[in-house]
């Protein structure tokens, strides 16, 4: 391990604009090579019935697991397989119904040169993004798409920095290019990342979090407010839904039973509801009754509202609080 050097805090701070303004330009050349091969690579994908396999090893492969994991996410079916261990029986793993795309920044990497014969074999389209377009995988491929740099931010000349970032740009492009051509929305984007704000904010309904019918506590104005108070326990949701008796079990406001919990003076509980100065049905609540699939906001998420013909209450499961 070589010893730690001395180094000035301003040296320190120039080195780092040096590596950003290498690789700003390294990808801003990028777009002087956005040609008929960038287009013919797209159509390719586009018209692939199968997976966009994506094929790399060392930094380039990490670099390739992001790219595959772009096109997944923006609407076009892709994964990414190691070439080592397609060499040991994942080629299995592709198909004639497949595109491949190749990333190696020299275009002689022993690992994906193994794997040429099969993937011309299996008549697969091949896609490779290289530095050098006279390599072995540049002349192989079916298009090749250049990503060479001038030279590397690695003040050495070694470490790949300026050729991956300029891979991963162009392997943005790609995906981004793909996702307006297939028309891809938010609402897709939302799909494929459930677990996520935009999935929740997107995906998530009404429907999902609000109580209904037996689960929705519920009494008449002419109940006592104890009875009330044991109707919100028993639903543990810390209010009642007042409703008529009638079939359609209009809505008449909302008991909280403030007057009663912690009160301290006797028989509070004997007031009965229509007595007790209802609160108005909440906001949400007169949105699910009222507007059908209207959008509303429901602890600031966009969430969709079903059309309801009963009272409802809409309750967050990880316990956070109703919609106001």
């Amino acid at each position: 391990m070589p010893a730690i050097m001395l180094i000035h805090d301003n040296r320190l701070k120039e080195l780092a604009r040096q590596v950003l303004a290498i690789e700003a330009e390294a990808v801003t050349r990028l777009a002087a090579r956005i040609d008929d091969r960038f287009v013919r690579a797209c159509r390719l994908m586009l018209d692939c019935l199968g997976r966009i396999v994506v094929l790399g090893i060392g930094k380039s492969g990490h670099i390739g697991g992001k790219i595959a994991a772009t096109l997944a996410s923006t609407g076009t079916p892709a994964f990414f397989v190691h070439p080592a261990e397609a060499n040991h029986g994942d080629m299995g793993m592709i198909t004639a119904q497949d595109v491949v795309v190749a990333l190696s920044n020299s275009g002689e990497t022993d690992e994906i040169l193994t794997l040429l014969p099969l993937i011309k074999r299996l008549g697969v389209p091949l896609i490779a993004l290289t530095g050098n377009a006279g390599s072995t995988l540049g002349k192989a491929a079916d298009v090749h798409i250049d990503v060479s740099v001038p030279q590397e931010a690695c003040p050495l000349g070694l470490a790949p920095t300026s050729s991956t970032t300029a891979t991963l740009a162009m392997g943005d492009a790609l995906a981004v290019a793909l996702l307006e051509a297939r028309g891809f929305t938010a609402e897709d984007f939302a799909r494929s990342h459930p677990g996520g704000r935009l999935g929740r904010r997107l995906l998530l309904l009404i429907d999902d979090v609000m109580h209904v019918g037996d689960q929705m506590p519920r009494s008449a104005p002419d109940d006592l407010l104890k009875e009330a108070l044991l109707e919100m326990s028993r639903k543990g949701l810390g209010t009642t839904v007042v409703v008529d008796r009638d079939e359609r079990a209009r809505a008449r406001g909302v008991d909280e039973g403030n007057p009663v919990r912690g009160a301290d003076r006797e028989g509070a509980g004997d007031v009965r509801n229509g007595d007790s100065g209802l609160r108005g049905a909440p906001q949400a609540l007169l949105a699910v009754l009222r507007v059908g699939e209207r959008r509303v906001h429901c602890e600031d998420e966009r969430t969709e509202a079903r059309d309801k013909e009963e009272p409802a209450h809409c309750h967050r499961s990880d316990g956070a609080a109703p919609c106001p």
